[in-house]
């Protein structure tokens, strides 16, 4: 497995919960929107699972509805529950942001990875 895939796994949870949080959302929008925010190594392979257990987990709600165009969907929706963790996710990344940062030297010329 590779580095970014590696990184992406860790913060999938966090990011998902972001976006459902923004409103009720479907699978293969979540995609759409995640590949927008640069997001272009996420599959739908990655994704659904990755639903599957924040609803297990009772950090999202769904409901199945008709498509426009094709067969029904399945909506996310972030629970109250949903909206705690994804308040913890944003604390824990603030941290670990600024710490990698910091390391990398970004904002300080002398030392900048390059």
């Amino acid at each position: 497995m590779s580095t970014t895939s590696q990184m992406l796994k860790g913060l999938l949870d966090g990011s998902l919960l972001a976006l459902i949080a923004k409103g009720e959302t479907y699978g293969y929008e979540i995609i759409e929107k995640l590949q927008s925010h640069n997001f272009a190594v996420v599959s739908e392979g990655s994704i659904y699972p990755v639903l599957m257990r924040l609803q297990k987990n009772n950090l999202v709600s769904t409901v199945m509805r008709k498509s426009p165009s094709g067969p029904k969907r399945k909506y996310y929706t972030i629970t109250a529950e949903g909206e705690a963790e994804l308040e913890r996710f944003k604390e824990h990344w603030n941290q670990l942001s600024q710490g990698v940062s910091s390391l990398l030297g970004e904002g300080d010329d002398e030392r900048a990875v390059k």
